[in-house]
């Protein structure tokens, strides 16, 4: 069970609507570098490795270093906030 400030990290993590886009194209794409997501998202990328920290930072996606890139993917809460979010998405 999650403590409030434990969930607080997490909906403070989503709270932005460039975070909310990358964590839906992550759940569609499943992993991509920086400069991938910057560009699927039509945003600025040093705007978008700000914002891709801050999930990551909230635990919602985690990162894997391949040589030179680093590739980002939905975590397991991630995911589970993925499922949230559409479910929002339709009421």
């Amino acid at each position: 069970m999650k403590t409030p400030k434990q969930l607080e990290k997490h909906f403070k993590g989503i709270a932005n609507h460039w975070r909310i886009s990358i964590l839906f194209l992550l759940d569609k794409e499943k992993e991509l570098n920086l400069t991938e997501i910057a560009r699927k998202v039509k945003g600025n990328f040093f705007t978008i490795s700000e914002h891709a920290r801050r999930l990551h930072i909230a635990g919602l996606i985690d990162k894997k270093y391949k040589a030179q890139e680093v590739h980002h993917s939905l975590s397991p809460y991630g995911k589970k906030f993925i499922t949230f979010l559409k479910t929002a998405q339709q009421l």
